[in-house]
């Protein structure tokens, strides 16, 4: 892929967690996935368990959006930095997605989710 297809994946895969649409993530990740929030101390391996961990994210977090500040992309991979808002609290973060075949083999992240502002 050229950094522009990747790009637009990635546009269409931050628009698929703002519609907290399970099944338009799912798609966008390789059968291979690891998410690890490395903030958080969670992983989850494999589309199946990745899909879960996402869903249990979406059931406690059901107002949860992001706003994209910044999103740089290469060939295999993009780094996006965003702040998160669940309407009360925001806090700002960084996911790194390095891509295989078009699709998402990792996707790490690391946010101030642990000091979020009160809004």
């Amino acid at each position: 892929m050229d950094s522009a297809a990747v790009r637009e994946l990635i546009e269409r895969y931050n628009a698929a967690w703002n519609a907290q649409n399970l099944d338009a993530i799912h798609e966008l990740h390789d059968p291979e996935i690891v998410f690890h929030n490395h903030t958080a101390d969670e992983r989850a391996e494999g589309a199946a368990a990745v899909r879960e961990h996402i869903a249990q994210i979406f059931r406690n977090n059901p107002t949860l959006r992001f706003a994209t500040r910044s999103l740089q992309a290469g060939d295999d991979f993009a780094v996006c930095e965003w702040t998160a808002s669940t309407g009360s609290k925001e806090w700002d973060g960084v996911d790194v997605f390095p891509l295989r075949d078009g699709k998402i083999v990792r996707k790490d992240v690391y946010s101030s989710s642990h000091r979020p502002r009160e809004l």
